[in-house]
């Protein structure tokens, strides 16, 4: 293979493809893409299905416009790679002709023919009509990198962008035919910005068979930043590469693939909900979920200094506050009673009067209480959480994903931790935890309703969007939108449960807060949370864990409809021990 090339341009086509037209669709995807290729891009990516449409009721309707790949439509692609001398992807309909199958697949075409092709794993409601899922996610190295394929509805599932960050992707190239939000998509961003990777997203726009499509095809950095968008319409986005970005493998300047735990991710291969919740948590009469109810909860965003004594003061008063406003639950930053930039200096055991005061104020006050606080035990230092409520203290969880910081004083947890309360399943999490996908995954996979992180996270993870001209069906929104995006606002929604996020405020050292409270379904709207800005303050979000009176799950924390959509036999990659790296 030639050398890597390492700078380059990339182009996105944004195309409304007409439904049955394939001549007409091709040979306007090959006009674009040879646009784009005069303009001098190196890889160029068009949409999902580009060659046909996409809303088709059954194989009979799509059997005339599915072919091999290699096949006609492939050739007079690699004419234009093999003349610009550049890469193609090219979304289209496929046929296996061993099998007979069909398959919604995207093809990989460079200047000396077909590379590879991704055959779409998870496939949307419209997928099973006429397509099989396909069985692999592969990464495949050219001269320009090493390049993953998704399409779609695979990138709603965390484990198919990490299976391919993990074959060390440069660039996930994401084809879709998204709707129902306004995009660049919240989870697109999210994808890049916790794999360490460029994303470029093709998106279809334009309405076929009732359904609007979104646009918004974009080229997005590895930080998570839009290189370049387009809204509405056909069209081409253009931005500059450099793998030497994607290469460093960081997440808000740490190195995320060097401190994972595939040990601690054992049930990541597991499914769940294929079954009826209600009953597996209940197996054998052993774990059952609580009842669950609707309840007022709260999150706290905070400064603390190395002065224990103030900083059990300042939570009192805020404790105070929730209290007056009948919550049922205050969540706390990470190291907020012992100091965030203290270290272990004023750490402390899980029963100290520190923590038996707020055992003491929770049982008094009927309400549960999550702070962080570093831990002393016996020799070791421990990054910790502590839950306590009317019963007392429920437990204590130890960091288990530790940054830079956490490393020079801490020792890493070994144990995920949930506890069954009146208001829910409760999981806990601590800052660094959450940039790491699988650390909500398994904890929804135990049948949290909700997760509390508390957190000391520096850096830039929110941004917003300035709105769009496709129009969407109500309540969808399309106007500007300071918090579009916010990393852990996904947490929430990818795994059907209630996010609690309570950060560190201090500028001053790059703590930017952006806490909030984030619900479970990520296609509701208006969307179901409460926010909080860069400035110390508390928030309220009324939330519900409860299921009606019916051995079925009723309500999206129960039925989690996003995990019976995994494919977990895909998923063994991420529990496979490797060496850390330094």
């Amino acid at each position: 293979m030639k050398k890597t090339i390492q700078k380059y341009d990339v182009a996105t086509v944004q195309y409304e493809p007409s439904q049955f037209q394939k001549d007409h669709n091709v040979d306007s995807l090959l006009n674009l893409c040879e646009e784009a290729a005069n303009k001098g891009a190196k890889l160029i990516v068009t949409p999902e299905m580009g060659t046909t449409g996409y809303c088709f009721l059954n194989r009979q309707e799509i059997s005339s416009l599915v072919e091999t790949i290699p096949g006609p439509t492939t050739k007079k692609f690699q004419s234009i790679t093999k003349r610009f001398n550049c890469y193609i992807v090219i979304g289209m309909p496929e046929i296996d002709e061993e099998t007979q199958l069909y398959y919604n697949s995207a093809v990989l075409i460079g200047p000396n023919g077909i590379i590879g092709k991704h055959r779409k794993s998870h496939g949307y409601i419209a997928e099973p009509k006429w397509s099989a899922p396909g069985q692999e996610h592969l990464v495949f190295e050219t001269e320009i990198g090493k390049i993953g394929i998704l399409i779609c509805m695979d990138i709603h599932f965390i484990e198919t962008a990490r299976l391919v960050a993990l074959q060390d992707a440069d660039i996930i190239i994401h084809i879709s035919n998204w709707l129902s939000e306004r995009t660049p998509a919240p989870y697109w961003i999210s994808r890049a910005f916790e794999n360490g990777c460029y994303l470029i997203e093709s998106n279809r726009w334009g309405l076929e068979r009732t359904v609007q499509f979104s646009g918004g095809s974009c080229i997005i950095n590895p930080d998570g930043s839009i290189a370049s968008v387009i809204d509405k319409g056909d069209g081409i986005a253009y931005a500059k590469i450099d793998l030497s970005w994607s290469r460093k493998k960081e997440v808000l300047a740490e190195r995320v693939f060097n401190d994972r735990r595939p040990e601690m991710y054992l049930n990541l291969p597991t499914d769940p909900y294929l079954w009826n919740p209600l009953d597996f948590f209940g197996l054998y009469g052993l774990d059952p979920l609580p009842r669950g109810k609707e309840s007022l909860i709260s999150v706290v965003q905070m400064n603390s200094t190395n002065d224990v004594k103030k900083n059990l003061n300042k939570i009192l008063s805020h404790l105070d506050d929730a209290k007056n406003n009948l919550s049922e639950l205050v969540v706390f930053p990470e190291l907020s009673l012992t100091g965030h930039l203290n270290k272990n200096k004023s750490a402390l055991s899980s029963d100290s009067p520190e923590i038996l005061k707020l055992a003491k104020y929770a049982n008094k006050n009927d309400i549960y209480i999550c702070c962080g606080f570093a831990e002393k035990n016996n020799k070791e230092f421990y990054n910790s959480s502590v839950l306590v409520g009317p019963e007392g203290i429920l437990g204590v969880y130890r960091k288990v994903h530790l940054n830079k910081d956490d490393n020079s004083w801490a020792t890493e947890g070994n144990e995920w931790k949930y506890f069954d309360t009146k208001i829910g399943r409760i999981g806990l999490m601590i800052g660094y935890d959450a940039i790491f996908p699988e650390s909500a995954r398994c904890l929804g996979l135990y049948g949290c309703d909700i997760i509390l992180c508390s957190s000391a996270q520096k850096g830039v993870f929110t941004h917003g969007h300035k709105g769009t001209a496709v129009r969407q069906n109500y309540p969808i929104p399309t106007g500007a939108d300071p918090n579009h995006w916010n990393h852990f606002r996904i947490r929430g929604g990818e795994n059907n449960l209630y996010f609690v996020y309570s950060n560190i405020s201090d500028q001053k050292n790059n703590y930017l807060g952006k806490s909030g409270i984030f619900g479970p379904d990520p296609f509701k709207f208006p969307r179901e949370e409460s926010l909080i800005h860069e400035e110390e303050d508390i928030t309220f979000l009324k939330i519900n864990t409860s299921n009606l009176d019916t051995n079925y799950p009723t309500n999206v924390v129960r039925d989690k409809f996003m995990m019976s959509m995994r494919h977990p036999h895909h998923y063994l990659p991420l529990v496979k021990h490797t060496q850390k790296k330094t």
